[in-house]
This record gives structure tokens, C-alpha cells and sequence, in this order.
């Protein structure tokens, strides 16, 4: 079985930051990359940033210069620093990773947290 786990999500004012962290845990033979999602109400789920396989980060646009991805793929973690926070980054976060499990040798699968809570409001 395969698990991630996020933390770091809360309400914060806008023009202020946060740090959002994931770690991905079980049976897990290795990992092509991780990401960050993220869904507000009403709509649907978006890709906000992506480490790729050469450690670089892929941002979508109406976060780029203000959203930092980093991670570590043989720790199985990745983070997605947040600044400049505006009310519209407000939505439900999630990690995902795209990885093959032990169990399931020279299958991919995607997998997604159960999310975290961003908040930005005055």
C-alpha cells in the first residue's frame, strides 16, 4: 500500500506565505515524479507545480514567480512553498506522486493525498 501524507495548510492573510509538505510512504520501488494539485470549491482540480525527473519545477501560470516546488524523489517528499498569497490560491491542496510499487513491478500509478486546507483571507 501506498500513502501521502500532507501537512502544512492553514489560513494565512493575503500577501503572506506558507509552506506546504508531503511524504509518500509503503511499498514503494521508485518514483517518476510529484506534484502539487489543488481544487477550489466549485471547481475543478488543477496542477499547480511538478518536480520533474530532472529536479526542475513546472508551474502553472497564475502561480509562477510566487510557488516554489523542491523534493528529494529517494526520500519519497516533496514541498511546495507558497508566497504572495492571494484569495483565489484558496482550495483544498493536494500531493500526488506518480510511482511504481514494489508489488507491481514496471506499472505506474498515480496516487493522491487526502489534501490540506489553504486559506487566504483578511
Amino acid at each position: 500500500q501506498v500513502r501521502l501524507v500532507e501537512s502544512g495548510g492553514g489560513l494565512v492573510q493575503p500577501g503572506g506565505s506558507l509552506r506546504l509538505s508531503c511524504a509518500a510512504s509503503g511499498t514503494i520501488s521508485s518514483i517518476n515524479y510529484m506534484a502539487w494539485y489543488r481544487q477550489a470549491p466549485g471547481k475543478q482540480r488543477e496542477q499547480v507545480a511538478m518536480l520533474d525527473s530532472s529536479g526542475s519545477g513546472d508551474y502553472a501560470d497564475s502561480v509562477k514567480g510566487r510557488f516554489t516546488i523542491s523534493g528529494d524523489k529517494s526520500l519519497h517528499t516533496v514541498s511546495l512553498q507558497m508566497n504572495s498569497l492571494k484569495p483565489e490560491d484558496t482550495a483544498v491542496y493536494y500531493c500526488y506522486g506518480l510511482l511504481i510499487e514494489m508489488t507491481k513491478p514496471g506499472r505506474l500509478q498515480g496516487y493522491f493525498g487526502q489534501g490540506t486546507q489553504v486559506t487566504v483571507s483578511s
